[in-house]
């Protein structure tokens, strides 16, 4: 690294966290979108993180739900898609042909691969068949606005039909048609999840047309995805970058060319900020405290993550494959976990020795009163449990 390379340490890093990602009291959005713009994607695996998300960064606490649910189904201001490392995320509609482009499509030609041989191995029917089901469905779908796999298989029965996967082997199983093609339609951008059978928390997703987009080049949406990325997360390493899009090295390296990313030096090596973002920031001016939830786009934002998280707390926060749980954070740092217990009561406890404090301890009292009021009767069990997590429930 030459000279006039600047160093961008932890504690900067915190700092440009906590504004960036909307963590402080002062910086809490006004509305759904603005938290999803300001994070580029809400990780959507388990549907009642996107809520919690959004709940921790909203500057009214009362009506995240409700805020949420309208941006998704009925503003479609927001989109539940398929994106990064074939992962479900929330996006901003306008960002939707950004991460087909750059993410979806070449997930999606090994996805449609890898079904028509899966068929083809159990002697189920071709490519060409699979075709006039797809279409088939997609026109359902177009007549029913939206529908479960359950009531697209009335239009169309073939999507009943079932198949034999990996026979012989230790993981065989069957697959239904319906479950394996739908899922396809969604990384190709052809459909998307819509309102859950229920309440808010559930993961009983209706299907819905997606939104129509333009196509864009995959090269120049690849720029647009990490420049936008890295101007709410930069500094980011070259691995931090492969690690959240899912991208092959040289995608990420002709990106950060693209888009004239600054280098900067961090304590893991090399990093990278967006041009002109290389000026000092300053930390907030009083600590904040705030309680996220599993597979935060915080918590999860960076591959190397001991600048915020010391790795000794890792075993209790992740469960075993590497799904981080419900975390508090104090001024920049992870410092233990939470959870809610069948009574509603929000429990939490610090992980680092005797903890951070009282001014810590009472900052952090006051969230879990905040989360617990707009959460109200609502019953929030993680789908991916942890040590801590099923300790504070026990």
């Amino acid at each position: 690294m030459g000279e006039g390379v600047r160093y961008i340490g932890g504690a900067e890093r915190r700092a440009r966290l906590a504004s960036r990602h909307r963590l402080t009291a002062a910086g809490r959005a006004a509305t759904p979108e603005a938290v999803a713009e300001s994070l580029v994607a809400l990780h959507g695996t388990d549907p009642a993180t996107v809520y919690l998300a959004v709940g921790a960064r909203l500057a009214d606490p009362a009506g995240p739900v409700a805020a949420t649910e309208r941006a998704l189904y009925e503003d479609r201001t927001l989109v539940r898609m398929h994106g990064m490392r074939n992962t479900v995320f929330v996006f901003p509609t306008e960002l939707t042909a950004v991460v087909h482009a750059s993410t979806g499509l070449a997930v999606a030609a090994r996805t449609r691969t890898a079904l028509v041989n899966d068929m083809a191995k159990a002697g189920a029917p071709d490519a060409a068949w699979l075709k006039e089901v797809e279409e088939s469905t997609l026109a359902a779908l177009g007549r029913l606005g939206q529908a479960t796999a359950t009531e697209l298989a009335r239009e169309e029965p073939r999507l009943r039909e079932q198949f034999a996967y990996a026979a012989g082997k230790s993981y065989e199983g069957i697959h239904t048609v319906s479950t394996r093609l739908l899922r396809l339609l969604g990384v190709e951008g052809k459909v998307v999840r819509g309102r859950p059978l229920g309440s808010w928390t559930s993961s009983q997703f209706c299907w819905a047309l997606a939104p129509a987009h333009p196509e864009l080049d995959v090269a120049d949406a690849q720029a647009e995805l990490l420049r936008r990325w890295l101007a709410v997360c930069g500094p980011a390493t070259e691995a931090d970058l492969k690690w959240w899009t899912g991208w092959k090295v040289t995608d990420v390296r002709r990106a950060l060319k693209a888009i004239g990313a600054q280098a900067v030096t961090v304590d893991e090596g090399t990093g990278y900020v967006v041009e002109g973002d290389v000026a000092p920031v300053a930390a907030p001016k009083e600590p904040w405290a705030a309680l996220l939830p599993s597979l935060d786009p915080t918590a999860m934002g960076w591959q190397g993550r001991d600048w915020y998280l010391a790795p000794e707390l890792r075993p209790a926060l992740f469960d075993r494959s590497g799904n981080i749980g419900p975390t508090v954070w104090w001024d920049g740092r992870v410092v233990g976990g939470w959870a809610q217990r069948a009574d509603g009561e929000i429990v939490w406890r610090f992980l680092a020795g005797e903890g951070p404090g009282r001014e810590a301890e009472a900052a952090v009292a006051a969230e879990a009163e905040r989360l617990g009021a707009w959460l109200g009767g609502a019953r929030v069990t993680p789908r991916f449990r942890t040590p801590v997590e099923k300790e504070l429930v026990g």
